[in-house]
């Protein structure tokens, strides 16, 4: 039988974590094996479903490559057939009329929860036959309740093995509501075997729920649905993940500069083990590499430190092209000057990119690191000033000077230019770091940055002498008596 699953989120909220992968796991399990991945839309609560939120669930999927093939069905389309199929359990005896009211089952599950199980069976088995029926036609609230059958229930689950559930423990589910809209358990059911889902894999949150379905599934003669449960996600602090622990909802890491070949492999490994000691994947790597008897029982936690190693090794792989417009769109009020610049020099961000990324964790890093590139005024780092420039501010400006001189009549090639600058030094008479250290401030305004000769190429010379110039400037007001630092 071909392998069919799907992700069926509610649009209720955005694409959060969780949601996220348990879409991933079904999306690699349906890659590798040929199979039919399924999106399904909850939409049955009208009142907290928004197509906004619906629009958020189907951007967040795309941006993570997780393409469906069927679908986006709406569950909210079913509604009709999920009714019919209730009101047939109830004609064949497999479904009953529940005339109490929520108030007299609140005082009862008070009192004595596990008599609450089944006391709407046995306030209905105690009315003549046929009255239940008489009161509900005439207009007496009501609900649908399943006859739960005596026995137990289980299942082999693909990742917790052997689940039991004795029956008489589980409560006869509602089907239908009183206001006749049907509840969770009937639609998914519905939905499923419509769908022909061969596969449900979601989060170990839902396993109380399998021992319904799978009884409702033969109860309506459906084939069941095999099941796999998956580990939930906790927080650092072995909670629940949720808000409280940083980003929950998968678009925020996009705006945050995340990858979603990194995200990708982040969620994986969260609940997944490979088997191996190799932790980055593709998308492609992870499809060959992912199977649902490497996924764990326990729990897995959300590291953010994590997220971001992984980022930033995802970074180092991508080709600096394609992340060109994700950084340009990150300028902001820098974006004018970047665009005029690739409009003199095509493939200038491109070489920016490459040479900032191996030093960052996200997109947004590299934004921030092609800021000194770009702005008209620089803003110079407190400690690198001291530590370069205030400490000795006479050899400051001499060395700054030496190498305004120098680079203007240099060769602008990365070889000439590092040729250049340490035959300075030596005719200086000191290291070529007395230099180099000066310099990257008076470009960056950092005391840290990629090697200074290539900063040198992609900042070009005339950007590169204006800001000796100006560092030069800075270094006469910077001078003064009483000055110095040596914190």
């Amino acid at each position: 039988m071909t392998l069919r699953v799907r992700f069926a989120p509610s649009p209720t909220g955005y694409l959060h974590v969780g949601g996220a992968r348990t879409a991933l796991f079904n999306w690699l399990l349906a890659r590798k094996e040929g199979g039919t991945f399924i999106l399904r839309i909850e939409d049955t609560d009208r009142e907290r479903s928004s197509e906004e939120m619906t629009r958020a669930i189907l951007e967040g999927l795309s941006w993570l490559g997780l393409d469906w093939d069927e679908g986006p069905h709406f569950q909210s389309e079913g509604l009709e057939r999920h009714r019919r199929e209730a009101l047939r359990l109830l004609k064949e005896g497999k479904a009953y009329l529940d005339l109490t009211t929520p108030e007299e089952l609140a005082r009862v599950r008070e009192a004595d929860p596990a008599a609450a199980l089944r006391y709407p069976r046995e306030q209905a088995e105690a009315l003549p036959p046929g009255e239940a029926a008489e009161r509900a036609a005439e207009g007496e609230p009501h609900a649908l309740r399943f006859l739960i059958p005596d026995g137990e229930t289980t299942w082999v689950d693909r990742v917790h093995g052997d689940v039991r559930f004795r029956n008489p423990e589980i409560e006869d589910l509602v089907l239908l509501r009183t206001d006749g809209t049907p509840t969770y358990n009937l639609a998914v059911v519905s939905d499923d075997a419509e769908h022909r889902v061969t596969l449900v894999i979601r989060g170990d949150d839902h396993i109380s729920n399998t021992p319904k379905q799978i009884l409702l599934h033969e109860a309506l003669g459906n084939l069941t649905p095999d099941f796999a449960h998956v580990p939930m996600i906790m927080g650092p602090d072995g909670k629940r993940l949720s808000k409280r622990h940083g980003a929950a909802a998968v678009g925020d890491y996009h705006h945050q500069g995340i990858l979603p070949e990194a995200m990708n492999n982040f969620l994986a490994l969260l609940g997944w083990n490979p088997g191996t000691e190799e932790e980055i994947f593709t998308r492609e790597t992870l499809v060959e590499a992912f199977s649902l008897d490497r996924v764990q029982k326990k729990s897995a936690v959300f590291d953010p430190k994590k997220l971001e190693w992984l980022n930033g090794q995802h970074l180092s792989r991508t080709p600096a092209g394609a992340l060109a417009g994700e950084v340009l769109d990150r300028l902001g009020e820098l974006r004018s000057a970047a665009e005029a610049r690739i409009q003199g020099e095509p493939g200038w961000l491109e070489g920016l990119v490459e040479l900032l990324k191996p030093r960052a964790r996200s997109v947004d890093d590299i934004a921030d690191q092609a800021r000194p590139f770009l702005s008209e005024t620089l803003i110079y780092d407190a400690d690198a000033v001291t530590k370069h420039w205030r400490k000795d501010p006479e050899a400051a400006r001499g060395h700054l000077s030496a190498l305004r001189d120098g680079l203007a009549s240099m060769e602008w090639t990365e070889e000439a230019l590092e040729t250049g600058v340490r035959a300075l030094a030596e005719g200086r008479g000191v290291g070529a770091g007395k230099l180099i250290h000066p310099l990257r401030v008076a470009l960056t305004g950092q005391a840290v940055s990629p090697g200074i000769f290539e900063v040198l190429m992609v900042m070009g010379r005339e950007t590169a002498l204006a800001r000796i110039e100006a560092a030069l400037d800075r270094v006469e007001e910077e001078e003064g008596p009483g000055e110095t630092n040596d914190s």
